[in-house]
């Protein structure tokens, strides 16, 4: 293939290829000269021009396939566009010539249509250049379309398009040609061809005046007659054509001077009327009423009538939004006019009427709901209401004319009744888009849409009731807060209108359709209502026999209220079910005998009531299985069950009893089998087998009675066809944009489609999808339905003796019936085998013996040969089920022999169709094709199969089978691959375009072929490559195809392939495409093309979205689809897209793609996304009242840098998005959440201020999210001021996360204050609409949480402005503190839970957050005065803030923690395993009601860690000092004192001790807590946790709660154990700190004890001796630690736990083990390095809670866990500073060492021996390491030699080899190269010689002052270079200085002599110290400082000494002399800071 990229054909390398390879080439280099010519050059173009025609001329006469011809001409015309023109006439005669050619042979045909297509291309691309040619040619193509077959009409067709597009206006001459021409086309017989006249056509209105004025009418009525007969493509484009020219020939401005004088100006009303007419009358015209249609018999095809409604919505899409705003009420009056009485002929029968009322909702739902935006819609809802009243005004006269007992006008009602069906339809659907945005509409008591709708529930007829109880649904489900409120209103009128019959079933309909609302409404509604309804149903049932004019309707009330109270829940359902279990029992006979007695009795009448009775009855318990399967227990069921055999002994006599009745039973009746069968169908069948065969003989008989009327086969087949399979029926079966209507075509003619009155139970079910009616079908067909499912149910129960008897019923049962009625049989029987089988299949049950299967057989294998394609398909089906029951491999391989064998001789379509699919299916469950021989043997058939092109239907089927073959045998395919993928290519390039359901079968080839080969396509072998190059042609060719779902196949081809092989997918075409067809009318590639987006921006969004802009920019002319690209880019074209589209999986793509494009780009193009979002959300903010956005508003005008934004964007502001629905502003403030979350991974300067300013400056094209705050802050409050709920939670949300993430940004200017401040009026603002009180509860539970966060934030430092918030939340507590009685009524009580429990968290927030503050006081205090300029100010302020803040709570504070103990209390109860059930308080809790327990556990799961925190930190501060046990409890309407814990009043004691109360409260929070900690849940947040060990900390911070843990040992090892547990289970380090600081806690709680015991025993014992003393502590006499009851124990457990994390060397086992290497140190991490550290002070305060024997049982792990520690971690850092696991190490060591148990009688030997061996290791460090000295740090080592030294008793120490060792340590490290080590060397020595025990002391001194001397002698010589060295000699003078004071009397003078000196050395004289370095002169300065002190002190020694050298006295005195001023300076500073650096200050601590 790469030999074709060139621009000439390369003619060679063509010559040798085979007949298939030369059209491959041809077509590769045809698409590679179709890029290249664009950008070759002018020059070389002309150089090869001529050579390049005759080339592309040649390949006309090579009978070119449909794509080759297409890109053919395409080249030609960019070549002569680009090139000369000069021999374009050539080429165009030529082309002529080929079409005048006489050869009429089918070999010639595809030259001919080449030519005409390249004529097409020729003049769309050169148009007017080539002059006047086209006369001639037009009149060739159209002489030649006389006597073309059906390809070349449609490629005529599609020529002349081109033509006519190229040539504008000129063309005029041949306007009428055409036309004529293109009529004649529109009513072809193929259908392609009316979709290319169409297309043409469309084309010529666009110059041709005449088709929208003088031949309007003719061209519509041709469209009707289009219409007849039609498919869904011609539907679509001659629809399109109808709606463009009327839409035309409404706007356009005739101007009569140019044109003939005859003109008409159109109206809107005459086009209506023209549309009208088609609608109510077809295509049989206007003028020319035939004689049928005047008697009125006939009726307007189906076809027409869908055709017409799709041209009313391409009408009224063309002329746009706006004219439908100011249209609307002519336009509503004209489409509601259309099922109004005055054209009794559309809705003369039943039927009809259903099917003319689809099409007008669609019509009304497309337009209004489709183009209007939100304010627009509520204009028209009013309208709509208007419509509603008028049309109710006419029903009221009619009924009050008379009487009610006279006949009421009857025709004026049911006029009116299918308008009004209409009307309430679409107002239902407008309220439900709407959602809450629609409350002000509501509210509008002048519209009055409320009582319109309920006032219509009175009507007469019963659909309209229907669907007015459907409209209150909807308001429900849009506006929860009104579901209550219209649940009372309509059972009081339901009560109230009891004796009215259309009242008792309007008003129970309402009831119903309300009830079924509540599920899709979070908020719920008040638990009792639920009693309510079920006393009312109770009474309509009693009351059902005492008035027989109204029984049937009471009786069909009472059930239908009971069965929709069941759709509430088992919570709600068990307490009724006693009594819906009773009317159960009551309403069938008790027995056999009763029935016989009954149907003795009855009359027709008695007996419809008590079907419908039963039949409501059976609906009712189906209900309760389906909806409460919770309540469902053996028990229950038991009850269930005894009516069932008298229903069903019922059902056996319905026939008998029909038959004496007659004819008003029949419905009844079949409704009463209905939903028997589907209540059976939803028992277990265990609980009915004893009449499984009383059952299925009634189903047999169902089955089998062929009623001709009903074709069932489009509503049941297609849910047992396999999804995959139905593609091969066409686009009919699809999901389209249509579907609504074009469903009508698929049933039968005797259905339109199912109707609410079909079955008012379906009121209260959850439907299918969005808010589209309920459209259960007619019982007839229901009935059918029902008793195939039931049929499968019990086949798979019964014995196989049966099974057989049944089949052969059924068998013999289609044999006896001929034609079409043994067709219905066979589908209803096929429907009811592949149910069971798929249940056998489910339940893995065998089908039986031999003669069962044959059997079975024999049914599927008749019906794989009907004529039926969807019975062909459900066979196919049927027989892969049926091989998947037997999973036989020999019965499997028989049955595809069947098929081969049937293949091999039949002739016929449907068997070859049927069996190839047969093929294809039969592997489909048994997990893949496994045989060979199987696959081979397919292959070879369906090849010849798929070639066979006398049947575009044989291939196509044949095709599909071959895509379901290679899926199934996967990698078994791959020897197949080339020559399927050769053989999909050919058939690609020659099957003809109208052939869509091939190329559709193809493109699922290709796509299984790509899968198939999956990640092999990106090899570079040539075999692989050439494969790849295969698949990329097929997608190009399919791409190219006209039909939209081939073009949908190929973006899916492209996506796999780009999945599999990115490098080799041209992304910018693929990208180009997906643009293209980004707004196409076909829903399925709009679906394509969304997937696809999604897929490949997860790895290149930004390539994605930049090649959509260049794509944009660079085609002018040919890329005009709806969205703007250009301007807003892809992102925004896809948020444009999500607005407009109402495909549920199509949104959710949208919104998953724009996902993944901004956490990919939304850093970076930062200002672009945010733009985006606040044109989405900004488009919202002129729904606002004005008076909320005026705090913005000021705040805008006061800040200067706004003023711009607010006045840039206000003549645009509406540009990109109009009025978006309030779902996309969802979506867009979900957006702005992502995008800061996206900032916040991305860095830091995003949220500084001051750092984005800088790099803002350095590089203007850098964007950072600060900047932008005051956008965000503008876009959360537009969200939080919204009409819709849901919008208000996204806006709080987005408020919220703003304040967090912003609240420390500090602002530049105004030092001390922070960025947010400003904000402060948008924040009030945003949150107060929330509080008001017609706010539902989860905004204000949402706005709670805002309030604490920005309280807590502190961005508010003055008390003042802070009220305005604090002020919100006082409110809600006042709320709050009014208990249960002044709850809200209008939703569920959990509701009141949720919001109690969120202004209870978010005080608790703010408490929190307040005490923190006031404990950080005192750090800030100290920090404040650092700050030398601002000091006064900030301290102020802080000091305010916090004590402010927590002043601001501490006056609620008594209030607060009672209800804070109460909800604690709560959560406590309900935290109770559910055995202890019967124990919970039977009226529920403080703020839960019993009935809704389950709602409420959630709130309570959400709030209660920040609870319990608050509640123990206000325990602590109040120290447990009880308050007065009444105060504050009258607030309350309950005293909710803990001591309420489940006790009841009479055994409650009157008052507790306070310590009782105190106990009880730490028993609270200490269970919470533990139960928590216990098992939190895996989903249990991080916040959660760390509050409830922060409670526990704060719990222990107080000394009675310590008193409590530390005295019950049991207690404290289970915390510490529950605290192991967490520190195994969570990785986080800062759960992991909290932690170990409760465990610090715990463990100082039982030091405190054991030493009150200790110290109570001395003072019992005073007087005896110490011996006799007992042990405290652990480890009592003998040592031993118990494990499970040790507190030791379990404090070692956790810590060792900790450390062994951390330090993986420390696990003796793992020491030698290869995973850890040996001397390799480990650098932890911060967080690591904290934890050991914290660990390691708990394990230095073990000893003191054990006794003497305990602590030296512990010791030796202890001290090897610490000197452990310090051996792995003592690293040199290059700072010199110490590692902080080394610092606690020491530090611990240190604690350790001078425990007083190491100097304890019972444990001092011991303790001196473990000592040792603890100093022995410490030495054996040095040793370990050979060649990894460098690393170790010896000081850390020496620091601890020397903290043993220091801190043990001198005999531990002053062993003789291990002082020697020590000694030895020293000397090294005073000679060490390093000045850091040699410095810190002598600060440890310092205060080693200083130790008081002089055996510790000396020896040291001995052995190391000399070379101390030594070395500062040394100094003399070699000067400090730099300070480390100078610090190094002034540790040297200091320490020398404490060796003199230590010295004894007779050494001292020796000393001074030997110091003094080397001090004068240092000095410097005048001369010398200007020029000294400046470690000379501090050296100078601190020696003479040295001096000054030492001089006096030694003073005799001093003058002897200054008097025998007269030089040093010189040297001194100058010295002193010179610095006399600058000394006084120094001193002062050398006294603050005496050089030492902080490093070494934290070293020197420890000792």
């Amino acid at each position: 293939m790469e030999l074709a990229h060139n621009l000439l054909l390369n003619e060679e390398a063509y010559n040798q290829l085979g007949e298939f390879q030369k059209a491959e080439f041809i077509f590769e280099w045809l698409q590679f000269l179709e890029k290249l010519l664009p950008v070759t050059s002018r020059a070389e173009i002309r150089e090869n021009q001529k050579k390049l025609v005759e080339q592309l001329t040649s390949l006309l006469n090579n009978s070119p396939g449909p794509p080759t011809r297409r890109l053919l001409a395409k080249n030609l015309a960019v070549l002569y566009s680009t090139g000369d023109t000069f021999s374009v006439y050539q080429t165009i005669d030529k082309c002529n010539e080929l079409i005048r050619s006489k050869d009429d042979s089918p070999s010639y045909l595809p030259t001919k249509l080449a030519a005409v297509v390249c004529l097409g291309y020729l003049y769309k691309k050169l148009g007017r250049i080539l002059g006047n040619s086209f006369t001639d040619t037009v009149g060739n193509v159209l002489k030649a379309m006389k006597n073309a077959e059906s390809q070349g009409r449609y490629e005529i067709m599609l020529s002349l398009q081109n033509i006519l597009n190229g040539l504008g206006a000129a063309a005029i001459p041949c306007h009428r040609d055409i036309y004529k021409a293109a009529r004649s086309c529109l009513t072809d017989r193929s259908m392609a061809v009316r979709c290319a006249a169409a297309k043409c056509l469309l084309e010529l209105q666009n110059e041709a005046v005449f088709m929208w004025s003088t031949e309007l009418d003719s061209v519509v009525t041709l469209c009707f007659k289009s219409f007849e007969g039609s498919n869904y493509d011609v539907r679509l484009a001659v629809s399109k054509l109808l709606g463009t020219i009327l839409a035309r020939a409404l706007t356009s401005k005739q101007k009569t001077a140019s044109t003939k004088h005859n003109l008409r100006r159109v109206s809107l009303e005459d086009v209506m009327e023209l549309l009208g007419t088609g609608f109510l009358r077809g295509s049989c015209g206007f003028l020319r009423a035939s004689g049928d249609m005047l008697k009125g018999t006939s009726s307007v095809s189906r076809d027409v009538r869908v055709g017409v409604t799709q041209a009313y919505v391409v009408f009224v899409s063309t002329l746009g939004a706006q004219w439908l705003e100011r249209n609307f009420s002519a336009f509503l009056a004209h489409v509601l006019d259309l099922v109004s009485q005055s054209h009794p002929k559309a809705v003369q029968s039943a039927t009809e009427a259903i099917g003319c009322r689809r099409c007008v909702s669609f019509i009304l739902r497309a337009t209004v709901g489709g183009l209007l935006g939100e304010k627009a819609q509520i204009a028209a809802a009013k309208e709509i209401c208007q419509a509603i009243w008028k049309l109710k005004k006419v029903v009221d006269t009619a009924m009050s004319d008379g009487n009610s007992e006279t006949k009421i006008n009857a025709t004026d009602v049911t006029a009116s009744q299918h308008v009004l069906v209409c009307a309430l339809q679409e107002l239902g659907s407008l309220i439900h888009g709407l959602g809450t945005t629609a409350a002000p509409l509501l509210q509008d008591s002048s519209t009055g849409i409320l009582e319109a709708v309920i006032s219509v529930t009175l009507h007469p007829s019963v659909s309209v009731r229907l669907t007015a109880a459907w409209c209150l649904r909807c308001i429900a489900v849009a506006l929860p807060s009104y579901v209550s409120l219209l649940l009372d209103r309509c059972t009081e009128r339901l009560s109230a209108l009891k004796s009215c019959p259309e009242a008792v079933t309007g008003c129970s309909f309402a009831v119903a359709a309300l009830l079924g609302a509540v599920k899709h409404c979070p908020l719920g509604i008040p638990h009792g209502k639920g009693k309510v309804i079920m006393t009312v149903a109770e009474d309509l049932l009693c009351s059902a026999s005492q008035n027989s004019r109204i029984s049937l309707q009471r009786m069909q009330a009472g059930w239908l209220l009971i069965a929709a109270l069941m759709a509430l829940g088992p919570a709600v359902v068990q307490h009724h079910l006693p009594r819906m279990l009773l009317l159960w029992k009551c309403i069938f006979p008790s027995s056999p005998k009763d029935l016989e007695t009954e149907k003795t009795r009855g009359d027709a009448f008695t007996w419809q009531v008590t079907l419908e009775g039963r039949a409501g009855a059976l609906c009712a318990i189906k209900s309760f299985v389906s909806h409460c399967a919770g309540l469902l227990t053996d028990e229950v069921v038991q009850r269930l069950l005894p009516p069932l055999p008298s229903a069903v002994d019922l059902l056996t006599q319905l026939s008998s009893i029909y038959k004496s009745y007659g004819n008003s039973l029949k419905t009844p009746s079949t409704v009463y089998r209905q939903k028997l069968y589907e209540l059976l169908a939803v028992l277990p069948p265990k609980a009915y087998e004893g009449d499984f065969s009383a059952v299925l003989k009634e189903l047999v008989t169902d089955l089998t009675v062929a009623d001709s009327q009903i074709d069932a086969s489009a509503f049941l087949l297609p849910s047992l066809c396999h999804e995959n399979d139905l593609l091969l029926l066409g686009p009919l079966l699809q999901e389209t944009d249509h579907r609504f209507i074009e469903e009508q075509l698929l049933l039968g003619s005797s259905i339109a489609g199912g109707s609410l009155e079909y079955d008012p139970y379906s009121i209260y079910e959850k439907f299918a999808k969005g808010d589209s009616v309920p459209k259960p079908l007619p019982p007839a067909l229901s009935v059918i339905r029902a008793a195939t499912r039931l049929f499968g149910v019990i086949f798979s129960h019964i014995t196989e003796s049966h099974r057989l008897q049944v089949l052969e019923q059924l068998l013999n049962s289609i044999k006896q019936t001929k034609g079409s009625r043994q067709q219905i049989v066979q589908l209803h029987v096929v429907s009811a085998v592949s149910t069971s089988l798929k249940h056998l299949a489910n339940c893995k049950g065998s089908l039986g013996s031999e003669e069962v299967r044959r059997s079975a057989l024999m049914l599927v294998m008749g019906a794989l040969e009907s004529n039926n394609p969807l019975l062909r398909c459900a066979a196919a089906e049927c027989l892969a089920r049926l091989a998947q029951v037997v999973s036989d491999s020999a019965f499997t391989a028989g049955l595809a022999q069947v098929s081969f064998d049937k293949l091999k001789s039949a002739r016929d379509v449907v068997s070859r169709t049927g069996h190839s699919l047969a093929l294809g299916c039969l592997y489909r469950y048994l997990g893949g094709i496994g045989s060979t021989q199987h696959l081979n043997a397919c292959v070879g058939i369906l090849y010849t199969l798929s070639q066979d092109s006398t049947s575009p239907d044989v291939q196509a089927w044949a095709l599909h089978s071959l895509s379901l073959i290679v899926d199934l045998a996967g990698p078994l395919y791959h020897v197949h691959v080339e020559p399927t993928l050769s053989l999909v290519l050919m058939l690609l390039l020659s099957v003809p375009p109208a052939y869509a359901e091939v190329h559709q079968s193809l493109g699922r080839c290709l796509n299984t072929l790509i899968t198939t080969l999956g990640p092999e396509l990106q090899g570079s072998s040539t075999a692989v490559s050439a494969l790849r190059t295969s698949c990329l042609l097929g997608c190009a060719v399919m791409q190219d195809n006209p039909d939209c779902l081939v073009q949908a196949q190929a973006i899916s081809c492209l996506q796999q392939l780009h999945m599999f092989a990115p490098r080799h997918v041209n992304l910018s075409n693929l990208v180009s495409c997906l643009c293209m067809n980004l707004c196409s009318s076909y829903l399925l590639l709009r679906r394509a093309v969304v997937a696809c987006l999604r897929q490949i921006v997860q790895r290149e969004a930004a390539e994605v979205s930049e090649y959509a802009v260049a794509l944009v920019k660079e085609s002018k002319e040919d890329f005009t689809p709806d969205v703007n690209i250009r301007e807003i880019g892809l992102e925004g074209a896809l948020l444009g897209l999500l607005d407009k589209e109402l495909d549920p999986r199509l949104c959710q793509d949208i919104k998953e793609t724009l996902t993944h494009m901004l956490t990919s780009m939304a850093v970076e193009k930062l200002s672009f996304w945010l733009k985006l979002c606040k044109d989405v959300l900004a488009a919202s903010a002129d729904f606002n009242t004005v008076a909320s956005i005026d705090t913005t508003q000021e705040e805008e005008t006061a800040k200067g840098d706004d003023v711009s934004v607010l006045t840039s964007d206000s003549d645009d502001r509406f540009h990109p998005f109009r009025n978006p629905r309030w779902s996309t502003r969802v979506f867009a403030a979900e957006c702005v959440c992502k995008i800061i979350s996206q900032c916040e991974n991305a860095g830091s300067a995003h949220f500084d201020i001051t750092l984005a300013q800088e790099r803002k400056q350095r590089d203007s094209r850098d964007d950072f999210l600060v900047l932008h705050l005051a956008d965000l802050v503008r876009m959360a409050f537009m969200a939080a001021t919204d009409h819709s709920d849901q919008l208000r939670l996204s806006g709080l949300q987005m408020l919220q996360i703003v304040v967090r993430k912003f609240a420390a940004v500090p602002e530049p200017e105004f030092p001390g204050h922070v960025i947010l401040e400003q904000y402060q009026a948008n924040v009030g603002a945003a949150l107060r609409p929330a509080f008001a009180p017609e706010t539902p509860p989860d905004v204000t539970a949402k706005a709670c949480q805002v309030c604490s966060a920005w309280i807590a934030s502190g961005v508010v430092s003055d008390l003042n402005d802070l009220r305005r918030v604090h002020q919100l939340l006082v409110s809600s507590l006042l709320k709050v503190q009014a208990g249960k009685e002044a709850q809200n009524q209008q939703y569920n009580e959990s509701t009141s839970t949720m919001e109690v429990l969120a202004v209870l968290k978010a005080w608790a927030e703010v408490y929190i957050v307040a005490v923190e503050k006031q404990k950080n006081q005192g750090d800030t205090h100290k920090h404040c005065f650092k700050i030398a300029n601002s000091s006064e100010e900030t301290y102020r302020d802080v000091t305010f803030s916090a004590g402010g803040l927590l002043d601001l709570v501490q006056a609620d504070l008594g209030t607060l923690s009672k209800l804070w103990l109460a909800a604690l209390q709560d959560f406590a109860l309900l935290t109770l395993p559910p055995e202890y059930a019967s124990q919970l308080p039977a009226e529920g809790g403080t703020f839960y009601t019993a009935e809704t327990i389950e709602n409420a556990r959630p709130h309570y799961y959400n709030s209660w860690a920040l609870i319990l925190y608050a509640t123990a930190l206000w325990l602590t501060s109040t120290g447990f000092i009880v308050v007065d046990p009444d105060e504050g409890v009258t607030n309350l309407s309950r005293p909710v004192t803990p001591t309420t814990m489940c006790q009841d009043s009479s055994t409650r004691p009157l008052v507790k001790s306070p310590e009782d109360v105190n106990t009880d409260r730490f028993h609270l929070i200490l269970g919470i807590s533990v139960e928590f900690l216990c098992s939190p849940r895996s989903d249990a947040a991080m916040e959660n946790i760390i509050a409830c060990l922060h409670a526990l900390q704060a719990l222990f911070d107080v000394p009675w709660p310590r008193s409590k843990i530390g005295g019950d040992q049991e207690l404290s090892v289970e915390l510490l154990n529950v605290l192991h547990r967490l520190i195994l289970t969570r990785e986080s380090p800062d759960i992991q700190l909290a932690a170990l600081e409760v465990v610090r806690l715990i463990l100082f709680a039982a030091q405190e004890h054991v030493k009150e015991k200790r110290r109570s025993a001395e003072v019992d014992d005073g007087a005896a001796e110490k011996e006799t003393l007992p042990e405290f502590g652990e480890g009592k006499d003998t040592g031993g630690l118990v494990p499970g009851k040790s507190l030791v124990f379990a404090t070692l457990e956790l810590c060792v736990c900790i450390l062994v994390r951390q330090l993986p060397q420390l696990n003796p086992k793992l020491t030698y083990s290869p995973a850890v290497p040996p001397g390799k140190h480990l650098l932890l991490s911060e967080d690591g390095s904290r934890l050991v550290a914290a660990a390691l002070v708990i394990l230095s305060d073990v000893p003191s809670i054990c006794s003497p024997e305990g602590s030296v049982s512990v010791l030796p792990t202890i001290l090897y866990l610490i000197i452990g520690v310090l051996k792995e971690t003592a690293v040199k850092l290059h700072d010199g500073q110490l590692p902080l696991t080394v610092a606690a190490s020491l530090q611990a060591l240190k604690g350790l060492l001078s425990s007083p148990m190491a100097r304890a009688e019972k444990s001092q030997n011991a303790w001196t021996d473990l000592l040792r061996s603890a100093l022995v290791t410490v030495l054996d460090c040095w040793d370990q390491v050979d060649g990894l000295l460098q690393e170790l740090d010896e000081v850390s080592l020496l620091t601890a030699i020397t903290v043993f030294v220091m801190s043990t008793s001198p005999e531990v120490t002053t062993v003789e080899c291990l002082q020697k060792r020590c000694i030895e340590k020293f000397k090294a490290a005073l000679d060490s190269k390093d000045p850091l080590v040699q410095c810190k060397c002598y600060q440890l020595l310092h205060s080693i010689f200083q130790h008081p025990s002089k055996t510790v002391s000396y020896p040291y001194i001995h052995s190391l002052a000399p070379s101390i001397v030594g070395k500062l002698q040394e100094t003399e010589r070699a000067k400090p270079e730099n300070a480390a060295e100078l610090q190094v000699i002034q540790e040297g003078i200091k320490v020398v200085t404490a060796l003199t004071a230590a010295a004894e009397e007779q050494h001292r003078a020796h000393l001074v002599t030997c110091f003094l000196p080397i001090l004068i050395s240092f000095l410097l004289d005048e001369n010398a110290l200007v020029s000294a370095t400046i470690s000379a002169k501090s050296l100078h300065e601190f020696a003479l400082q040295t001096l000054m002190q030492i001089g006096p002190q030694y003073s005799s020694v001093f003058k002897k000494l200054m008097a025998s050298s007269p030089t040093m006295k010189a040297r001194l005195e100058s010295a002193v002399k010179g610095n006399q001023e600058s000394i006084k300076v120094k001193t002062t500073k050398h006294a603050k800071n005496p050089g030492k650096s902080s490093s070494i200050q934290l070293k020197t601590n420890f000792l």
